[in-house]
């Protein structure tokens, strides 16, 4: 059963269900001792909602689960109220809320669903969790124009280096935009990686036309983790290449 949650978290982007569940933040940063809520939405689905904790590298954990007229969540081993809450908004919204936090709840939490409709369990893509002691830096960003080799051929690419804080666990949001305007496609992003100095380090890459690239539109890379945010941005007539 763990082996296929594992395979079923690293593999979301290939579920093939009806169903569309969706999480809200996908990062969030608190201090110890503190109140966190992170929020699902099952879609087309009415059903229970499943929460799990993954630790970097480790199995899913089951935390609970909620149904709408349930009097209280079902919890899995080693989770229970207080600590851990469940509470929804309507038949298909619910909320996972984490009292007291503290720094060993830093976690992946990956809300999950029953899809009737095609017999498969459905994830969101995870609310990224991360409890320090103390305020964290943010981000570190380079981005680098595309090489004078790649703007002879069709499209090309820009590259964006994130250095994270060692307390970050490596979480973090990284989107693009293009002229202000958000971009969904043409994006690879790497998992964080620890660098010798207990530093993460996240790449993303944004594959573009070259003929939008020769057209001066401002490309913007911007990595978050909580409230602490950074962006860079870039456009030709600032390479020299």
């Amino acid at each position: 059963m763990l082996g296929t949650l594992c395979t079923l978290i690293t593999a979301l982007t290939c579920v093939t269900a009806v169903t569309l569940v969706t999480q809200r933040p996908p990062v969030v940063t608190v201090r110890t001792g503190q109140t966190v809520s992170m929020d699902c939405n099952l879609g087309t689905v009415a059903n229970a909602a499943r929460w799990y904790k993954q630790l970097s590298g480790g199995v899913p954990q089951y935390v609970l689960s909620a149904w709408h007229n349930w009097n209280t969540p079902n919890y899995g081993s080693g989770f229970s109220a207080p600590k851990f809450t469940s509470s929804h908004q309507s038949q298909s919204d619910y909320r996972l809320t984490i009292n007291n936090v503290e720094e060993g709840d830093s976690a992946v939490y990956y809300c999950s669903t029953w899809d009737h409709t095609v017999n498969e369990w459905v994830f969101g893509k995870g609310t990224k969790l991360i409890v320090t002691s103390h305020s964290l830096p943010p981000p570190v960003l380079t981005v680098f124009p595309p090489s004078r080799t790649e703007l002879q051929h069709n499209t090309t690419t820009l590259v964006c280096l994130s250095s994270l804080p060692s307390d970050s666990k490596g979480f973090a949001d990284v989107s693009w935009s293009v002229g202000g305007s958000p971009v969904s496609s043409g994006i690879s992003t790497s998992t964080a990686a620890q660098q010798p100095d207990q530093t993460f380090q996240i790449s993303s890459y944004l594959s573009v036309k070259t003929s939008d690239w020769n057209m001066e539109k401002v490309y913007t890379c911007k990595v978050s983790f909580g409230s602490q945010s950074s962006e860079k941005s870039l456009f030709m007539s600032d390479c020299h290449i």
